[in-house]
């Protein structure tokens, strides 16, 4: 059985899918994928072993200028790539208007074609697109629903055990923590200083502190806090490399971004830090995760700039990471690192 699978974006929606695949190979033991993907995170379906080819897609560069994608051929050639083999089912595990709008350039049997329906789909316009909408009721985790799309498409029995991402990195364990800083939004950037305190703490600890980056206010930051404490800072690093890097750290501490669902699925002990956002929703799915989210009157407000950014009142910004500070979080750190890896 071959299966299509449209999840282009973002990485962590992308890594919230891996289990949803690892299910489906346990239940239909001859069942392979291809996945429909942006190639900014082309790399991570193919480290799951279901995975046969991958399809990279450009459509957040392709927006920015649709001449010069029209004349450079790439639309055309990801067309072809879409359309170049029938597949048994489609699956938009995204349920965007986006992803549903590349179902139109693939090839499936009878009515094969599967999303979420309007009540259930995050655009309700794109269960337009499906042949088969079904219903995953909103309200539960990210990871949570796709397996629940996944099964009822395919038609088998969810596992009643967690799901597992199906990933095997061959490495050795060290004593090194990996600080995980960076987000796009700044409402969910955890203090400076909490990082320095942190840094500072896990140091005289006897941890290697590490601390990736990946564009220049990343980078900035990441010197600013080595230059504040003991830690290193990385070059920068493959998807791969990161993936290779945490699965090999002791821990992980992490503020609500990619990089840090990429550590829940390499089974990294990480403690994560959801102020603005909902870690019931979003948090890290995993063994050894410790999700802390903000008490704070608005928490979680899903606003990408906070509201009170520029109030005296606060002692940091976002203030709601009052309630999260560095002590707090290394002591969660210690308990999850004494656990030691997931298996």
């Amino acid at each position: 059985m071959k299966v299509l699978v449209i999840k282009t974006s973002s990485l962590g929606d992308v890594i919230h899918t891996l289990p949803a695949l690892t299910d489906a190979a346990e239940a239909i033991p001859e069942i392979r994928f291809d996945w429909v993907v942006e190639e900014a995170f082309a790399e991570v379906p193919a480290w799951h072993p279901a995975v046969d080819r991958v399809i990279p897609v450009a459509i957040r560069r392709w927006r920015k200028n649709l001449w010069k994608t029209w004349r450079s051929g790439e639309w055309k050639q990801c067309k072809q790539h879409l359309s170049a083999e029938q597949y048994d089912a489609v699956i938009d595990a995204q349920g965007l208007l986006k992803s549903a709008w590349l179902i139109r350039h693939t090839r499936y049997k009878a009515d094969a074609c599967f999303g979420l329906d309007k009540a259930s789909a995050r655009e309700p316009g794109a269960a337009r697109f499906y042949k088969r909408p079904l219903a995953v009721a909103k309200g539960q985790h990210a990871v949570a629903r796709t397996r629940q799309l996944f099964a009822s498409a395919l038609g088998y029995s969810l596992p009643a055990q967690k799901g597992k991402y199906g990933l095997v990195f061959d490495v050795e364990h060290d004593n090194t923590v990996v600080l995980l800083h960076g987000t796009t939004w700044e409402s969910k950037l955890w203090p400076e200083i909490y990082w320095q305190q942190i840094a500072t703490r896990l140091h005289e600890s006897g941890y290697r502190v590490l601390v990736p980056w990946g564009n220049e206010s990343e980078q900035q930051r990441a010197k600013r806090l080595a230059s504040a404490s003991h830690a290193e800072v990385l070059p920068r690093m493959s998807l791969t490399e990161l993936a290779r890097t945490l699965a090999s750290a002791a821990g992980c501490v992490s503020v609500d971004t990619g990089l840090g669902h990429l550590a829940a699925a390499v089974g990294t002990p990480t403690v994560s830090m959801f102020g603005p956002t909902d870690a019931g929703l979003t948090g890290f799915y995993g063994e050894n995760q410790k999700a802390l989210q903000a008490d704070f009157h608005c928490s979680p407000c899903m606003l990408r700039e906070c509201t009170y950014a520029d109030d005296p009142a606060y002692s940091v910004v976002p203030p709601c990471f009052e309630s999260l500070p560095s002590e707090a979080v290394y002591e969660q750190l210690q308990k999850l690192v004494a656990g030691g890896h997931a298996s």
